[in-house]
């Protein structure tokens, strides 16, 4: 209608209200936003733990409610998993939505920048090596990071059995057959997801190559001397964890040192080849 709502108003606040009851009904449904009549349109084909973990990672305030309905010790369990995936957002808990109204209108605190890069899983692929801190209910996260690509017939089967203490996880995958781009990973509950994320720089033309890598230290700092950018980097956040058990699995996943001097084109490979059968893709650009 040609009106500037720019003029009038701001947007002041994401808030996310999280159901404490049915936080883990909901978690582990597997239904899809178009099972449950919520979906953005027909294509739409996300899961609804897709949607709840998208909102608690991009929001200001998350309010948990239905407080009075869960066990004090499952309540800060939940409170202190929520914390792990949205560390910079403010918690209020609440019993039938009642809350100080000036918690959440008129804070100031939206920031398109800051919420984009927010979530748990950023911060901790973000940070430098660092000892995990004591977990309190179980809740840890770690970054599994590797030089090596994943032999896809072998990662297939380890994600079928996906171990139900992971959460959340997150990140970069090299797979041996897909070697030019890199594959973006996302697990939130049952909902696995696998696609392009772009080219590897290493699979540019060598003269956009060196631009980049004059633009960007960090990564002229990490270059391998053969595989360039390629790298596997995956957080796992979750209730529990193994991690030497998470590692070894993968571990075992990766190419032996046979494999890697074989034709990597001729591997097994049974991740969906057009994209949206088995996951959504993403854009076809260089990976962030």
């Amino acid at each position: 209608m040609g009106i500037d709502l720019t003029r009038f108003c701001r947007l002041d606040t994401m808030v996310t209200v999280v159901d404490a009851y049915r936080f883990w009904h909901d978690f582990a449904s597997g239904e899809t936003l178009l099972e449950r009549k919520q979906a953005a349109g027909e294509d739409d084909t996300r899961e609804v733990v897709d949607l709840l973990i998208d909102q608690i990672e991009f929001c200001d305030v998350l309010v948990l409610n239905k407080c009075d309905k869960v066990e004090p010790d499952k309540l800060d369990e939940l409170e202190r998993l929520l914390r792990k995936l949205q560390p910079r957002a403010r918690f209020i808990r609440s019993v039938q939505g009642r809350i100080d109204p000036a918690e959440i209108l008129n804070t100031g605190l939206f920031d398109f920048e800051e919420a984009s890069r927010s979530a748990g899983w950023i911060r901790e692929l973000e940070a430098p090596a660092h000892t995990p801190e004591t977990e309190e209910y179980g809740i840890g996260s770690f970054v599994y990071e590797r030089v090596r690509p994943f032999h896809p017939e072998r990662l297939m089967r380890w994600i079928n059995e996906w171990p139900e203490s992971v959460v959340r996880a997150k990140g970069v995958m090299w797979l041996a057959t897909r070697n030019d781009i890199a594959q973006s990973f996302s697990q939130a509950g049952p909902s696995i997801q696998m696609g392009p994320a772009g080219y590897w720089v290493a699979a540019l033309p060598k003269a956009e190559q060196a631009a980049i890598l004059r633009e960007e230290a960090d990564l002229a700092g990490s270059w391998h001397p053969v595989y360039g950018d390629r790298i596997t980097k995956v957080v796992f956040i979750g209730i529990g964890l193994d991690r030497d058990r998470i590692e070894a699995g993968l571990d075992d996943c990766l190419l032996t040192e046979e494999e890697m001097a074989g034709d990597w084109s001729r591997l097994s490979d049974p991740f969906p080849q057009a994209p949206g059968e088995w996951a959504e893709p993403a854009s076809a650009s260089r990976p962030q």
